[in-house]
């Protein structure tokens, strides 16, 4: 069972099955005259639900391109096909994460799962983004994040969106490359840019709110979508200064057990340097500085996973 209530259902996503441009639920809506495309991808892991409602409002709003094209794809279906609410952090992936898969190596290996087959079908999609938003949530309630990566390009497009408030940079995990991070988007000489964003904890419904809302900053930031429909898609979010946290440190679990030494949920500030906050094992986790923050700390503290992040406010 799941520790948080489950507040919205799965929703059908089975009319989109067959897609539009070749791939199965991937579809891809062309204006007719030259511009950048735009991705919004959701389910990258199959039990994190606000974003399959985020792309199934977009698409019953009828929101279309002015220029370029928007593309909105559903990731792992295969895997979202199986979410059960008596069982739901069960449904993540199949086989293995979806969002640790993206670096050449791995892309063009000989090694086989259905995460990767999906993964390699995705990636002609992915490499032909000129922007990427791709919709997540958190184990924990907390704060939604915009992660953009460590380019000066990612902080850009993060004040132009403006939304959410809370900014993280961050560099990715020791097990794998994310989506937001593949190819030339961690690149800092090229324009093509990614985001992500934690909308929230998985089954909540402000997460729903939130992904929405996020849609609605990025499609506006672009410029891609005229203003009438963004109105009809959901009213602007309240917003406040953005900040940005520097992620530093990223804890992996290495031999175990991982324990905190409080029940953290995020975000919370530890106001002086060599604080013990976990033991991996018998060896203590310190806060490496002054005013550390914790960002996601997770649950799924097996070795080889990332335990939790360790940032700072920088201007």
């Amino acid at each position: 069972m799941s520790d948080s209530p489950i507040e919205v259902d799965a929703p059908d996503i089975s009319a989109w099955s067959r897609g539009s441009a070749g791939v199965p639920y991937v579809v891809s809506l062309d204006s007719g005259s030259t511009g950048p495309h735009a991705v919004i991808t959701a389910l990258v892991h199959g039990n994190e639900l606000c974003g399959a409602w985020a792309l199934l409002r977009l698409l019953e709003c009828g929101i279309r391109p002015r220029s370029g094209r928007l593309s909105l794809a559903f990731v792992n279906t295969q895997a979202y096909r199986r979410f059960d609410p008596a069982q739901p952090k069960a449904s993540r992936y199949l086989d293995e994460d979806l969002n640790r898969l993206w670096d050449p190596a791995t892309l063009d290996g000989p090694r086989q799962s259905r995460e990767l087959e999906r993964a390699r079908e995705l990636r002609p999609l992915i490499e032909s983004a000129d922007w990427l938003l791709d919709l997540h949530s958190m184990q924990l309630p907390a704060r939604p994040l915009l992660l953009c990566g460590l380019c000066d390009k990612g902080r850009r497009l993060a004040a132009r969106m403006g939304y959410p408030d809370l900014v993280v940079a961050d560099r990715g995990h020791g097990n794998g490359a994310r989506m937001r991070d593949f190819g030339a988007f961690a690149d800092p000489a090229s324009p093509r840019t990614a985001m992500l964003v934690e909308c929230g904890q998985h089954w909540a419904r402000g997460s729903v709110e939130v992904a929405i809302a996020t849609c609605r900053r990025f499609l506006e930031a672009l410029e891609v979508v005229e203003p009438a429909l963004l109105d009809d898609l959901c009213p602007p979010p309240q917003t406040s200064p953005q900040r940005v946290v520097e992620v530093t440190d990223a804890v992996t679990v290495n031999g175990g057990p991982f324990r905190f030494t409080q029940d953290f949920q995020g975000l919370e500030v530890v106001p002086e340097a060599g604080t013990i906050i976990a033991y991996d094992g018998t060896t203590p986790i310190r806060t490496p500085y002054d005013h550390c923050i914790l960002i996601m700390p997770s649950r799924r503290l097996t070795p080889g996973l990332t335990a939790v992040r360790l940032g700072q406010f920088v201007d």
